[in-house]
């Protein structure tokens, strides 16, 4: 069996430091492969190295712990065993619920030796078990999908915003007044928002975060980190050989992507 190989994201030095010290007191056959401090490289990293574990700060420069894992997910190849994770926070109203009972987990900031001894023996399991096994990838990510969804915060309690109903783009000199109801989908590029008709595309300058509250959630899908859709308006979902799932419009030549994470919206009733 090869040295276990880790990848660790902490933005704060000191805590970085402390958190590979102990790592190579308690685990010493451990090798960190990558050290970085934001969630932009953790991504790029994680998916060169393909390391076994992820220690993962959830507040980070770039993307949080959470977005890292997202955006793995999506890019991450089924060829290969996810990475167990750890998210290292100093914020655990949703982390620890979260993962108290799951084989995943969690070290609460400062880190305690006596605790992350405690993730080395849990983590040297989980690896014991996956190598004795024929590794089953897709179980895996599997799980990675079902608890990620379950860390995703609760929208707080606060009056539901008016549905938008109509979206004022500019269009050089005009403004195009478009009915939310008439939109095909939602696609997010950089600061704008390409809002999708049958008869045109328009750039506004939103994001989906800010967007979404006002859209209504049974309509309007999230299918992509990028991309929201107009359930009214799909045709079919399409699953290839590789588990991908392709949308099909009713009224678009246009072929969305559905990524992993929101796969189970087209799950058979």
């Amino acid at each position: 069996m090869n040295p276990p190989r880790a990848l660790l994201a902490e933005d704060e030095p000191i805590l970085s430091q402390m958190l590979q010290l102990l790592l190579a007191q308690l685990w010493p056959q451990c090798q960190l492969c990558s050290i970085v401090d934001n969630g932009n490289a953790a991504v790029e990293q994680a998916l060169l190295l393909r390391p076994d574990m992820l220690f993962l700060d959830i507040k980070m420069p770039g993307r949080s712990g959470l977005e890292v894992v997202r955006d793995l997910l999506e890019e991450w190849p089924l060829d290969s065993a996810f990475p167990l994770l750890v998210f290292v926070t100093a914020y655990d109203e949703f982390a620890v619920p979260a993962f108290d009972q799951a084989a995943v987990d969690y070290v609460l900031k400062p880190v305690n030796a006596t605790r992350l001894q405690q993730t080395v023996e849990r983590l040297k399991l989980r690896l014991q078990a996956r190598a004795a096994v024929q590794p089953q990838h897709d179980g895996e990510l599997a799980r990675v999908l079902a608890q990620l969804r379950d860390l995703v915060p609760a929208a707080p309690s606060m009056p539901a915003p008016e549905r938008l109903q109509v979206i004022r783009a500019a269009v050089g000199n005009t403004i195009r007044m478009i009915r939310v109801a008439d939109v095909l989908y939602f696609e997010a590029t950089d600061k704008y928002i390409n809002v999708v008709t049958r008869e045109h595309s328009s750039l506004i300058r939103s994001s989906l975060r800010e967007l979404l509250p006002q859209l209504d959630g049974g309509i309007f899908w999230q299918i992509h980190r990028s991309t929201v859709v107009n359930s009214l308006h799909i045709h079919s979902a399409h699953k290839d050989e590789a588990g991908k799932i392709t949308l099909l419009l009713r009224e678009s030549t246009e072929k969305l992507p559905v990524s992993r994470i929101y796969a189970h919206l087209f799950k058979q009733m």
